[in-house]
């Protein structure tokens, strides 16, 4: 069919083919793969991860296992943090 959009090629090497193979298991004979929504899931997934190398989350990261590993983490007020995770659960229920 002809397009103007780009075509895309993929062989089921053997590492594809046991991931496929897993979603088919999953899918059942009946339903097909979807190869759009698994790229559109996976490019997403990736987009994540190369935002997670950036600087800014390393140093997040380091100041958390800081934090943890040292007990020198900022104060919390856990009457506040209970009342901020009660009001988020009643309005999340509202929601539904």
């Amino acid at each position: 069919m002809p397009t103007t959009r780009p075509r895309h090629t993929i062989t089921e090497t053997p590492t594809v083919q046991a991931a496929l193979d897993e979603l088919r298991s999953k899918l059942g004979k009946s339903e097909r793969i979807d190869f759009a929504e698994l790229v559109t899931l996976g490019a997403r997934v990736k987009t994540r991860r190369l935002a997670d190398r950036s600087e800014e989350a390393r140093r997040a990261r380091r100041e958390m296992i800081d934090w943890i590993l040292n007990g020198n983490g900022p104060e919390v007020d856990l009457e506040a943090a209970a009342e901020v995770k009660r009001l988020g659960l009643i309005a999340r229920y509202d929601d539904e």
